[in-house]
């Protein structure tokens, strides 16, 4: 299985370096779709990787493989990015949503929706801080691991 999505992965980066694009915007594109893929709000990813795509004129389909590949990442890491943000503000509702969410929507339906926006808020704040970090990270990580894969097949000599 893992040399089946090896295999496809070199394909896509074979495809990418045949079309022009170079190893600095591969890295990018992959380092970007990753940190816009783990955005603390669900179902805005596709759009805002969209916008980031067009505007830094990276590959559209390219970073959305990687948007949707993460999305696991994405809801596993919802969890930390709420506490983070909760306990950065200093705001108990966290605990409070902790519970049955449903329930808490038909008591006080307005407030919580608001506590929970807060949160929303938090979230995408530490978010903020942490995204270009990671996307520095990964895209130093991703330049001489592509490199290496790409030189290594022969896809271009090795500099």
């Amino acid at each position: 299985m893992t040399g089946r999505v090896r295999e496809k992965l070199l394909n896509v980066i074979n495809s990418l370096l045949k079309e022009g694009m170079s190893l600095k915007k591969i890295s990018f594109c992959i380092a970007l779709g990753v940190a816009l893929g783990i955005f603390p709000v669900l179902g805005t990813t596709t759009l805002l990787c969209a916008i980031a795509a067009f505007f830094l004129r990276l590959n559209i389909p390219t970073i959305q493989v990687v948007n949707y590949g993460v999305y696991p990442l994405q809801l596993v890491l919802l969890v930390p990015f709420y506490s983070a943000g909760s306990w950065l503000f200093g705001d108990e509702n966290w605990a409070l949503i902790g519970g049955n969410i449903a329930e808490l929507l038909t008591t006080d339906f307005w407030g919580n929706v608001s506590r929970i926006w807060d949160m929303t808020l938090y979230a995408v704040l530490i978010w903020l801080i942490v995204s270009p970090f990671l996307v520095l990270l990964l895209y130093n990580l991703l330049k001489p691991v592509i490199r290496g894969l790409a030189s290594s097949r022969g896809w271009f000599p090795a500099s």
